[in-house]
């Protein structure tokens, strides 16, 4: 092969002898291979669909990665490995393939390439597949008008990145357009607008799918045509599956199953399209502390267990990724309090001073932080790590108020869904509420939110919030607080916001505006 010209300019040697790796054919015989699997499962039939895979060298830097691409308009099943284009990073094409005879058409790099390049340069991906699956497709036109699809409690979840059995997985619908390059502008601000998604519906075509490797997308296209079929049923079967329990579609204007929403009602196999009715909040978010639970039980129990075990959790788990990671977010949360000067951090060693030196000053910082109550993601993260010890060991039990577990089923049995967002990190939160004194909690809630969203004391963490549970105005959403910064600042956002009056909580300010309730049964 000749040196490739590029803009004008030959690539050097090194380039050169990527382009012809044995990486570089691998992945194409790969692509081919995958595409003849796709084609059997439906996502590629009738030459349409794609897929794309950066081509991994150890020595070059992800971003830095050459991409090998289909071809457009052809029998995927039938592809070989001289079919595929090679791309360089910012997109332009560093090789073609060679035309076919009668009656191939000439070779055409895949219409998906700006969508897949986008997926590249905003999520760092690895691999991008664009399946037509008929799944993907029916389950955008259950309502034209909806912009997300949403499921949960469904254990084909966990195959998502960052999901768990109990989140709500949300993926965001876009329209499709003529052309295939029409949808790069508004796939780009769906990536843009849902952080956490790894994936993007477009209505009446199919869905674009990425992942860190190949293995990762495929595991997740696989996950989300199973979770897209299995909503469809569930909707056919007059049962919600954006509900914890699939109950039945509830009869409440704009909830249909899957967070698709339309003007109908379902109740007992019958359905009406005359409910004019708009609920005055669709989802309600709790608070934890001094909300759903006593202040006590975190002051002094959870506290106190963290801090009493912190040293022998991190000796039992030192080598476990788990826990390294845990070590890495305290690393660099510390590096930053001392730079800042804040009292009780204390420089942590590097590794080779032997892992009690390590441990020892974690333990410090760790306890000054527990002391100062610092709501810092690295503290939350180790904590629930603890705390989950504690509880699969019987030493901890969930504490919640006794009128907490009536009022969460009677929202939910009332087609409202619940969720809670704390300080805490959300293992933490689902450690409390699975583990409780009344029992597992977990089914009448629909998620979870922590910090990473944002701090609770500003308004875009809770705008944040707004647009991750699918209403169409903030004030469909009830914001129950103890805390008076954090309800301002829910307010600004334009939530509902109710204040919770528990023993043991603090005091609020005089003429502070907002309602209070002593009991989730005035809510």
């Amino acid at each position: 092969m000749a040196a490739v010209a590029v803009n004008g300019a030959k690539l050097g040697t090194a380039s050169q002898a990527y382009l012809e790796s044995r990486a570089m054919s691998d992945t194409k015989v790969l692509i081919s291979d995958l595409c003849r699997q796709f084609y059997n499962l439906g996502w590629v039939s009738g030459t349409g669909g794609s897929i794309t895979i950066k081509v991994h060298d150890d020595s070059v830097p992800k971003p830095q990665q050459l991409v090998v691409m289909s071809p457009s308009g052809v029998q995927k099943e039938r592809m070989l490995p001289e079919d595929m284009y090679v791309l360089s990073p910012n997109g332009s094409i560093l090789s073609t393939p060679s035309p076919k005879p009668y009656p191939h058409k000439p070779p055409k790099c895949s219409d998906c390439g700006p969508l897949f390049m986008k997926a590249y340069e905003m999520r760092n991906a690895g691999a991008v597949i664009h399946s037509h699956g008929i799944e993907s497709c029916l389950v955008t036109m259950i309502n034209p008008l909806a912009k997300e699809f949403r499921i949960t409690h469904m254990e084909m979840i966990k195959g998502i990145q960052g999901h768990g059995y109990y989140d709500e997985l949300v993926v965001p619908i876009i329209e499709n357009t003529a052309h295939e390059y029409e949808l790069t502008e508004s796939l780009a601000k769906a990536i843009e607008a849902y952080p956490k998604t790894t994936a993007v519906l477009v209505r009446n075509h199919g869905i674009y799918i990425w992942g860190d490797s190949w293995i990762s997308a495929k595991t997740q296209a696989e996950c989300y045509h199973y979770l897209f079929d299995a909503a469809i049923k569930l909707n056919q079967l007059g049962l919600d599956p954006s509900t914890p329990i699939h109950g039945p579609i509830q009869n409440v204007k704009g909830v249909l199953g899957s967070g698709i929403h339309r003007n109908i009602s379902v109740n007992a196999g019958t359905a009406a399209s005359d409910n004019k009715s708009d609920p005055a909040q669709r989802c309600i978010v709790l608070d934890i502390e001094g909300t759903t639970t006593p202040i006590s039980f975190v002051t002094d129990v959870l506290f106190p267990y963290a801090r009493n075990n912190v040293g022998r959790h991190l000796s039992a788990t030192y080598d476990t990724a788990e826990t390294q990671d845990d070590i890495k977010l305290l690393r660099s949360q510390v590096q930053d309090d001392l730079e800042k000067g804040v009292v009780g951090s204390v420089p942590i060693p590097l590794d080779d001073v032997g892992k009690e030196g390590v441990i020892a000053a974690l333990v410090a910082n760790v306890e000054s932080m527990i002391k100062a109550d610092r709501k810092i993601t690295a503290l939350k993260q180790l904590q629930g790590h603890i705390w989950r010890t504690g509880y699969e060991k019987k030493e901890l039990e969930g504490v919640v108020f006794e009128d907490v577990p009536e009022a969460l089923k009677k929202w939910h049995d009332s087609g409202i869904k619940v969720y809670i967002y704390s300080s805490g990190s959300r293992l933490a939160q689902r450690l409390i509420f699975g583990n409780s004194n009344y029992g597992d909690l977990r089914e009448y809630l629909s998620g979870f939110f922590d910090t990473t969203v944002g701090n609770k004391r500003e308004s875009s963490s809770y705008a944040e919030i707004v647009q991750s549970v699918g209403v169409d105005k903030p004030s469909q959403v009830l914001f129950v607080t103890d805390v008076f910064q954090e309800a301002v600042a829910a307010k600004e956002a334009g939530l509902e916001v109710i204040v919770s009056i528990r023993p043991g909580n603090g005091p609020l300010p005089e003429n502070h505006g907002f309602k209070t309730v002593n009991s989730f049964s005035e809510i």
